[in-house]
């Protein structure tokens, strides 16, 4: 059995702990949720709702499959029977010594139910894969390219499951269980096509017609099967960001994936050697990078408030963090070493934005803060 790795947000989960009777855990599947609430209530009972018997007993009586867990339960993926959610508002609000913590991998489904069932009553977290301050001293060691090509999944990191393996069976698993649980596609392949053809524009703007075009669908369905990326936590959009000042801004977001490990797999890159001459490199360190400013905020609890910045005339901030009116920019390069015109388009924007309150490169260099910073320490 592997050693438990130490999560970031479990502080935050138990200082939550205090003050709600549920605590929703959401994240990708195999993201560490159940791992990590076994760790934090080691005594509680557990469940899976993915378990079609499991779940057929618990939808036949909710209220007796409530009574069989006890004071304390940890049930995970609870966006299968959303009915079960009403039943524990119920009974927290009779019994305020009951504790319910739930986990699901279904993003916006998920969070629909608990804001109809559980307001007031509910934490919610989201746990993506480990974060480089999570890592393994021997992991921190890792040269870039091999960070970026296994990604940072724990059942590649303290699994020690193959790289490869672990993500063909993952996305083989989500097609074909997740899917067709959430869309009833009828053609699979084209989705995957889609899915394939986002990987290579990772990074770039998303134009749904153009994209459509190639994958021969229309730009809604293309929209669509986005969505249908983010609520399953395989891929997510970045809105630019707007301000009253300037209508020169595009409006198209950008996408990235939650891993780059599952991005690499979907670029057909089987060795972390193929990446150092690889075309898009620079993109998938981008989309490390992006990742970690991501997970920076979600493990503290914190609302990522992240986007970037694009005018049509071209200058362009790879992001851009928001935080009560202040604008952090920050600009994102492969490179390991620092060079002056890093600078040029945070120097333009700080000239005609009035709210910038930071900026910091983030690079594979060594980091000098606050000036520029190496991406195992965002």
């Amino acid at each position: 059995m592997s050693e438990y790795i130490p999560r970031l947000l479990s502080s935050k989960i138990e200082e939550a702990a205090k003050y709600y009777p549920v605590l929703v855990v959401t994240g990708p599947r195999q993201s560490g949720k159940t791992c990590l609430c076994k760790h934090l209530y080691p005594d509680a009972s557990y469940v899976n709702l993915e378990n079609i018997s499991t779940r057929a007993k618990a939808a036949n009586d909710l209220n007796l499959f409530l009574d069989t867990l006890g004071d304390t339960a940890i049930i995970d993926e609870v966006q299968h029977l959303p009915d079960l959610l009403s039943m524990i508002q119920v009974r927290v609000d009779e019994n305020k010594k009951l504790r319910y913590i739930l986990t699901g991998s279904s993003n916006f489904s998920l969070l629909r139910t608990v804001t109809q069932s559980l307001a007031g009553r509910s934490a919610l977290f989201t746990l993506l894969p480990l974060s480089f301050m999570e890592l393994t001293s021997p992991q921190k060691k890792l040269s870039t390219n091999e960070l970026m090509w296994q990604g940072q999944y724990p059942g590649v990191i303290a699994e020690g499951i193959p790289v490869h393996n672990f993500f063909s069976n993952y996305y083989n698993t989500y097609v074909e269980r997740d899917l067709r649980d959430l869309l009833k596609l009828r053609n699979l392949l084209t989705f995957d096509k889609f899915v394939r053809m986002l990987a290579i524009r990772v990074g770039s703007e998303f134009n749904a017609s153009a994209l459509g075009r190639e994958v021969g669908v229309s730009s809604h369905t293309v929209t669509e099967w986005l969505s249908l990326l983010a609520t399953s936590y395989i891929a997510y959009p970045l809105a630019p960001y707007f301000s009253n000042l300037s209508k020169r801004l595009t409006k198209m977001p950008k996408v990235y994936f939650y891993d780059t490990g599952l991005l690499c797999y979907l670029l057909g890159i089987e060795t972390y050697e193929m990446l150092e001459n690889h075309p898009l490199r620079g993109a998938i360190f981008e989309n490390l990078a992006m990742g970690e400013l991501l997970k920076s905020r979600l493990n503290k609890a914190l609302d990522p408030n992240l986007y970037f910045y694009r005018e049509k005339s071209g200058l362009e901030i790879d992001a851009v963090q928001s935080i009560a009116g202040s604008l952090h920019l920050f600009e994102i390069k492969a490179g390991t070493s620092m060079r002056p015109d890093y600078y040029d388009n945070i120097n333009v924007l700080k000239r005609c934005q009035n709210n910038v309150s930071a900026s910091t490169i983030i690079y594979d260099g060594e980091s000098q803060p606050p000036i520029c910073l190496n991406i195992r320490d965002i």
